[in-house]
């Protein structure tokens, strides 16, 4: 009786170890995804190579955390779809590496475009407290390695647009026949002619702000002073304050939300004060455009934009999906660190 048990104590610990087996290296099953959840994963695991360079965990997991923080989602959201397609897209990446790597001097880039470059994306973030914070969750050390990369990212820009030049012609012939099927699409919309002094507040007191415009206003009320002298001695905004305060013609598109409710609510000549985030605001309405149709020549700007922008879009996705087709044998994708 006692041989008999230890048989069978010995068949359930081996059949034990065979589930165990199973489940961890070929199901992937419950305990393999325990295993997952307890065991710290290593940063410095590859999910993929390209001709040989590894792309690694801690990239996949920035990439993807920043694909998220794009559409508005948080890390904690991510699916394995997210990860995949985070995955293409630093596949993608480097595969355009390397490809720009061999004609790196047919494509410089200027100081100018990379601190043009560098302007635009420091303005996404409220500080620059919040730009290096951003950096370090990118693996970004310094600004000298930003710089780096944002010529990387130029150079490509310019690869890609020198190769798909040529499909993204865009002909008057195209143009018309875009019109005449979409001529509703691109009716003008309302306008409204604007003129302002503008004083922001994200560094100051709002009331020093809106009680220096409120002189300016009983000024002008008053006749004492025009709104071009107010402009030049009262207004902070450095594209308007020496051209009168005119912003020009504006479609509600081209204002913050804030700004176009009040702007496009006021009668015409009619100056008053108003908030917005930015800060305070001495606006008045010169003139006034209802929406209305436009002929070809007018929307013909638009349209071309328009149709570039499609063409330049759907040929850009093609020239990525030929490159990775071309270059699959040099894609190497592990599929279970990857999950």
């Amino acid at each position: 009786m006692i041989r008999f048990f230890k048989k069978l104590l010995s068949a359930a610990i081996l059949a034990a170890a065979l589930y165990l087996i199973g489940d961890v290296l070929i199901f992937r099953g419950p305990v393999q995804r325990w295993l997952s959840s307890v065991i710290p994963r290593d940063p410095k695991a590859v999910v993929a190579t390209v001709s040989g360079h590894p792309i690694l965990r801690s990239q996949l997991d920035r990439a993807t955390a920043a694909r998220l923080w794009r559409v508005g989602k948080s890390p904690a959201s991510q699916t394995p779809t997210d990860r995949a397609a985070a995955l293409d897209e630093l596949i993608d990446h480097e595969l355009l590496r390397l490809q720009v790597s061999a004609d790196a001097a047919q494509l410089p880039v200027s100081d100018s475009e990379i601190n043009e470059r560098l302007r635009r994306f420091s303005k996404r973030f409220e500080s620059q407290e919040a730009l290096e914070t951003a950096m370090q969750s990118q693996g970004v050390a310094a600004t000298k390695d930003l710089r780096e990369r944002l010529t990387a990212q130029i150079r490509q820009e310019k690869f890609i647009a020198q190769r798909i030049a040529p499909a993204v012609q865009v002909s008057d012939a195209e143009a018309r026949q875009w019109f005449a099927v979409n001529s509703q699409s691109v009716s003008q919309p309302e306008r409204i002619e604007v003129r302002q002094l503008f004083i922001p507040t994200l560094d100051r007191s709002p009331e020093a702000a809106k009680d220096k415009l409120a002189v300016a206003l009983a000024s002008l009320k008053s006749q004492q002073k025009d709104f071009a002298a107010l402009a030049r001695e009262v207004s902070e905004d450095p594209a308007t304050k020496d051209n009168g305060g005119k912003l020009g013609w504006m479609t509600r598109d081209r204002l913050p939300a804030d700004l176009a409710s009040p702007l496009f609510a006021m009668e015409p000549n009619r100056p008053q004060l108003i908030r917005s985030h930015l800060g305070w605001h001495l606006a008045e309405v010169t003139a006034r455009q209802p929406a209305g149709p436009q002929t070809y020549e007018q929307a013909k700007p638009e349209i071309f934009t328009a149709i570039d922008a499609i063409k330049r879009r759907q040929t850009v996705a093609d020239f990525r999906k030929n490159l990775r087709q071309s270059e699959a044998s040099r894609i190497k994708i592990v599929h279970r660190i990857l999950d």
